[in-house]
């Protein structure tokens, strides 16, 4: 073999996109010592895609503090490349679930607000695009934090700012857009995401993700639902623009519609949208194999996750494509109907769980070098 891309998605919770690549390698090199390796760590919009781009695009990782979803301070980063004027932005990172304690989640009060502050800064270095991952959101704000992070004045019947969170949307007055931070009317946003629920209703934002969120009863989901309601009327009244039917406008509890309303940007699968920006057809001139993978395969895996848009892309290219996975689930030979020519779990056999995630990056380097080595007997 002269030529092998290696792109796979982390194994969340055990290690990044990157070290699985190396891991691959690492294995492979020890049949196919004198074959070109190139390492493309992938993501799909959610945890590890700022990482990932962070290195594809050469660019640095850069923290600030932020206000965080309960609205106190938080550390948040994001990826910037001065270099391509890209910001690449995970909203988990400053507004995410895993910054509330279980016992404190109430979506009435959790703000997007830092996210709207991630935005600022990459627009305050001057970006030119911002790449936006959805996922993993504490809030059910419709994005109304990060509008105010951004200027725009959401204002009650008194002319006073909203309070944070969805319980507060009820109130909307008035909304002012006119200091809007002006690097907007620079910048495209293209926001990764593969959720594709309506605002409201019973596949919307609250129905579907808010008891996740602390939305434990159904008092408190008909306040949020009430209050996305009305946010969704005046922004058509006032912006006119009609989007809680939208796709993709309950992404993040909302998230989504705010930035229909007040930034209009690119929706788009975020597999796609780093396939894009790696720049990952291009390399597959001349290559031989593409190995990708992630955490988990399962009959789940062809709905917009990194393997099978990696398979995609390298099946146009006539490259044939192995899966590696730490579990292959249920049902999960359907994947070879979206061009996942083989896949192979990495664990070694019935094994503890922290077994596997403690030696887990071994056991894919062990797994690489014996499929390589049945890929050279095989000629």
């Amino acid at each position: 073999m002269k030529k092998i891309i290696i792109a796979p998605d982390s194994f969340k919770e055990s290690f990044s996109a990157i070290e699985a690549a190396q891991a691959i390698e690492n294995g492979f090199k020890q049949v196919f010592s004198h074959t070109t390796y190139l390492k493309i760590p992938m993501a799909d919009g959610g945890e590890g895609t700022v990482e990932s781009l962070a290195d594809a695009l050469h660019g640095e990782i850069k923290t600030i503090t932020v206000i965080g979803p309960l609205g106190t301070p938080v550390e948040a980063h994001y990826a910037l490349s001065k270099a391509t004027g890209v910001a690449v932005i995970e909203m988990a990172s400053a507004s995410g679930l895993h910054l509330v304690p279980p016992d404190q989640r109430n979506p009435l009060i959790t703000t997007s607000f830092g996210t709207g502050e991630l935005m600022v800064d990459a627009l305050n270095e001057g970006v030119t695009k911002i790449i936006l991952g959805l996922g993993g959101s504490a809030t059910n704000d419709g994005g109304a934090g990060m509008a105010q992070a951004l200027g725009v004045k959401l204002l009650d019947e008194e002319g006073q700012e909203l309070s944070f969170g969805g319980g507060a949307l009820h109130t909307l007055a008035t909304i002012q857009t006119n200091e809007l931070h002006p690097g907007l009317s620079q910048a495209s946003i293209e926001v990764a995401s593969d959720v594709e629920n309506p605002l409201l209703g019973e596949n919307g934002a609250t129905a579907v993700y808010g008891p996740q969120k602390g939305a434990t009863t159904q008092d408190i989901r008909d306040q949020l639902e009430t209050g996305l309601a009305h946010y969704a009327r005046v922004i058509e009244n006032q912006v006119g623009l009609t989007i809680q039917d939208t796709p993709g406008a309950g992404a993040a509890g909302g998230l989504g519609a705010g930035l229909l309303a007040f930034v209009q940007p690119r929706l788009a699968s975020g597999i796609t949208l780093v396939l894009e920006l790696t720049n990952f057809v291009s390399h597959l001139e001349g290559a031989d194999l593409v190995i990708t993978g992630e955490g988990r395969l399962d009959h789940q895996s062809i709905f917009g996750k990194t393997p099978i848009g990696v398979a995609k892309a390298a099946k146009e290219a006539g490259v044939p494509v192995i899966a590696v996975a730490g579990q292959l689930g249920e049902r999960y030979e359907v994947i070879h109907e979206h061009g996942i020519d083989a896949a192979f779990s990495l664990v070694p056999g019935a094994i503890p769980l922290e077994d596997a995630m403690e030696n887990g990056l071994k056991y894919l380097e062990e797994l690489a070098r014996n499929i390589a080595t049945t890929m050279k007997l095989q000629g």
